[in-house]
């Protein structure tokens, strides 16, 4: 064995990932096949060390295991450029549409809170949860609504 060759424990270790998710990202063909010693033991060159730094710093940003693939598939150069560019742009697109869903599932949070805290204001003891009452209201009225619609059809 070479200086430069790693086992999977080691590379595991200097990268602080699991032996699993290395064979894990050697069989989705994020890493090159590695070589085997007589014994069937993995063998994996220094580069794979960054390589696997790379991936997870991409999934760190929210790239997932495919968008990485695509990106470490490219040729470099200007075409490399595009591909990344195209990948960033659509995860801002993304990631702005997750954040407008987040802002309006929050006001939706605030106002329940608002009307709980008016309802245990005024009725105390006796409230009744406007939350629950408004969810059992509109399961009631999905399953009535649902029904009329199938007569329907």
């Amino acid at each position: 064995m070479a200086q430069s060759e790693l086992r999977i424990g080691e590379l595991a270790a200097r990268t602080g990932v699991s032996i699993d998710t290395v064979r894990f990202y050697e069989r989705k063909r994020l890493l090159p096949r590695a070589a085997r010693t007589g014994g069937g033991f993995r063998l994996f060159n220094a580069e794979t060390i960054e390589r696997i730094r790379f991936i997870k710093q991409a999934q760190d940003i929210g790239l997932s295991l495919d968008e990485i693939g695509q990106l470490l598939q490219t040729g470099g150069g200007a075409s490399e450029c595009q591909s990344v560019r195209d990948l960033l742009s659509a995860k801002l697109a993304e990631l702005d549409e997750r954040m407008r869903m987040m802002r309006d599932f929050r006001r939706t949070l605030v106002n329940h809170l608002a009307a709980c805290e008016n309802e245990l204001k005024s009725h105390g003891q006796k409230a009744e949860c406007p939350v629950m009452v408004d969810i059992t209201h509109f399961a009631r009225s999905s399953k009535t609504t649902g029904k009329s619609q199938e007569k329907r059809k």
